[in-house]
């Protein structure tokens, strides 16, 4: 049986400083593929080369990556400044009507640390340009040194809402979480539900609200050791139950089991 497509939304990148690139991680990839049971497709995230037009009739659901680039800050009605990172332009002129035609439709997309923030902003919210510098708030970037298993270590928890979606996709009030963003939501987005919460008050977990499909989005990294942690694996699992509801022309039905 043909698996439903997931797009996948690569970064643009340079291989040795000159070679440009659209990449994406291969334990993305893994996720989609050995999780949500999916074919994963890396898309180009440039509109000279593709329209959000085409990639939602190529794709059945969509995974909004993270990335070292920032959505720019002109995105939400901010000036740049030097805290605010690189950005990429092209990739903010798909993803951001892209999530906004998905709410529409009931297509359903998974957003990741900086689709995350991407699904905030596409929904008419803000940004915090580097939240450790907020009083009272940790570092939640990336570790600077270490093996790669130790940068995606669980570092902290994140508290759902009592009976809220994620409380009951995981079964559980609190999880454990790695933790790899400098940015963070500022003020939601029209429809945005934040669900969970680093001890900090850091926004973790969000949905849409009203949206017939699956719009569940985190700001940790899920797709880490997706087939063996237990809170990466339900909600990747969760994501390819919704894809298959929308190829099969019952996402609606899917999303709202889980919502």
């Amino acid at each position: 049986m043909t698996r439903p497509i997931v797009g996948i939304i690569g970064n643009m990148n340079l291989i040795n400083d000159e070679y440009p690139v659209h990449a994406g991680g291969v334990i993305n990839s893994e996720a989609v593929a050995q999780v949500a049971g999916c074919m994963p497709l890396l898309i180009p995230a440039d509109p000279r080369l593709v329209s959000v037009a085409e990639l939602l009739e190529a794709c059945d659901g969509f995974l909004l990556t993270g990335g070292r680039p920032n959505v720019h800050p002109e995105e939400y009605g901010e000036a740049p400044t030097e805290a605010h990172g690189a950005f990429d332009r092209c990739r903010d002129a798909i993803t951001l009507p892209l999530i906004r035609a998905c709410v529409e439709r009931g297509q359903p997309f998974l957003g990741v640390c900086r689709g995350f923030q991407e699904v905030n902003v596409a929904m008419g919210g803000t940004l915090y340009p580097e939240i450790r510098d907020l009083p009272g708030r940790m570092n939640h970037r990336m570790p600077p040194d270490g093996t790669l298993a130790e940068k995606f270590a669980l570092r902290h928890a994140v508290r759902f809402t009592e009976g809220g979606v994620f409380n009951r996709l995981f079964g559980a009030s609190e999880v454990m979480t790695n933790t790899l963003h400098g940015q963070g939501i500022k003020t939601e987005g029209s429809r945005i539900v934040v669900d969970g919460w680093a001890p900090d008050g850091t926004p973790e977990a969000l949905y849409v609200e009203g949206a017939v499909g699956f719009t569940l989005s985190v700001q940790w990294h899920p797709e880490w050791n997706a087939a063996e942690d237990p809170v990466s694996r339900p909600l990747f699992e969760a994501f390819g139950a919704a894809v298959r509801g929308w190829t099969a022309g019952a996402g609606t039905a899917s999303a709202r089991r889980i919502a």
